[in-house]
């Protein structure tokens, strides 16, 4: 999944913090494994396997979803001419076909790159008419210092339009962590969905395994949308996004294992084996920074005076200088960066590591581009002596004001 960062004109539009993202039948296979009454699917890489999944599933009708990570599936068109990532059928056979014209193509919407992204897998499940739709989720909530239940009896739509619009229909549950979800908070909000005499006591039993799932993977949300009652008297969820907890990656190896990245940035991907992060933008300066807030901070003030940032690299705390090396070589991989920007605040971050670091990589990767460097905290004094005994054309700048001022600059005397 993605949490967008709300940053202001300097990067033209919002930055992606990135987090495990996980395709829609992973998810599914989750809830699953935790007793969450899900659609009954299969999981399909070529379009054989799709005919032969449809019939095994032996269901009144089929649906057949494009797996991507990207919203917008359903009206979204493949290259291979076919539209919509995601179809309705009777026939075993047509599932066959449109599987045919789906993996192996590229799907574009409304949030994939104009290019598209390639379809390598397809879920195919059985389709249920759904009679109520609501609204449910688990998230961690900081004003109550633990987890929070919200749920709502207008699903199946835009849940914060429902909050601004009528919020009273948004109900909410502290959860206690040492006593987890209690049988009269489930009933609770079982019936302020809507559900109604056996369905209520089936839909509580929903709510308390989702929390069990919620605990069992470290997220710090499962939501559902919607959490639906069918026809023939069921509740199923039949959508899910689950986010987690990245500092529960070394407890949760099986459920990070399922992380695809093949849909990612392949720098980002790259800076994350050192753990760096690394944030593709527009412009053609770099930034070199430690903090995110840091970073937002420095392409803001590149953009005011004029400048747009390529990107931004947050190298974070307990940086080594092989570090600062593969980082000078993740901003320069981009054609876009004409210039690179350092802003470095050093607390826990030595200065003087982080200024080797740099002398090492102008050297060996025959740095190109004009280079800006402020540098101010720990070892700062030491670090500006080994820049400037280094011998390399490096323009040093006495704040984040002026180091913005001369990276444009210098681009502008290009």
């Amino acid at each position: 999944m993605y949490c967008l960062l709300t940053v202001s004109s300097s990067a033209s539009r919002t930055i992606p913090r990135r987090w495990l993202n996980l395709q829609e039948y992973q998810s599914k296979k989750l809830m699953q494994d935790s007793g969450v009454t899900v659609q009954h699917f299969f999981v399909a890489d070529t379009a054989s396997e799709a005919l032969e999944a449809a019939k095994r599933l032996k269901a009144k009708e089929i649906v057949l979803k494009a797996q991507i990570l990207a919203g917008g599936r359903g009206k979204g068109v493949f290259d291979s001419g076919l539209k919509g990532g995601v179809h309705l059928t009777k026939d075993p056979a047509v599932v066959g076909e449109l599987a045919g014209k789906m993996l192996g193509f590229n799907l574009t919407t409304k949030q994939t790159p104009k290019e598209g992204v390639k379809v390598k897998t397809v879920m195919v499940a059985e389709a249920l008419d759904i009679s109520t739709e609501t609204y449910f989720a688990i998230l961690m909530d900081r004003s109550c210092n633990g987890p929070v239940m919200v749920g709502s009896p207008q699903g199946g739509v835009d849940i914060e339009e429902v909050a601004a619009t009528t919020p009273e229909l948004i109900f909410k549950e502290v959860i206690d962590i040492f006593e987890g979800v209690r049988d009269d908070q489930a009933l609770r909000m079982a019936a302020n969905l809507g559900f109604k005499g056996p369905l209520e006591r089936q839909a509580a039993d929903q709510i308390k395994r989702l929390y069990d799932l919620f605990l069992k993977v470290d997220a710090t949300q499962v939501e559902v949308n919607p959490l639906g009652e069918t026809p023939e008297g069921q509740v199923v969820c039949f959508d899910a996004k689950i986010n987690f907890d990245d500092n529960a990656e070394f407890r949760q190896k099986a459920v990070f294992a399922m992380d695809d990245t093949a849909e990612s940035d392949p720098l980002e991907t790259e800076a994350a084996k050192y753990d760096l992060k690394y944030i593709g933008l527009d412009g053609n300066i770099a930034c070199f920074v430690n903090g995110a807030g840091l970073a937002m901070a420095t392409c803001d003030i590149i953009d005011l005076h004029g400048g747009k940032p390529a990107n931004f690299l947050d190298l974070g705390g307990g940086v080594k200088e092989n570090q600062v090396y593969v980082a000078f070589k993740l901003l320069t991989a981009d054609p876009k960066v004409e210039a690179i920007l350092v802003n470095i605040f050093g607390g826990i971050v030595n200065c003087a590591i982080i200024a080797n670091g740099i002398a090492k990589a102008c050297r060996e990767l025959e740095l190109k581009v004009p280079l800006v460097v402020r540098l101010e905290g720990t070892n700062v004094q030491e670090a500006k002596r080994i820049l400037s005994e280094s011998g390399l054309p490096i323009t040093s700048a006495s704040d984040l004001d002026d180091a913005a001022k001369k990276a444009v600059a210098a681009i502008a005397k290009k």
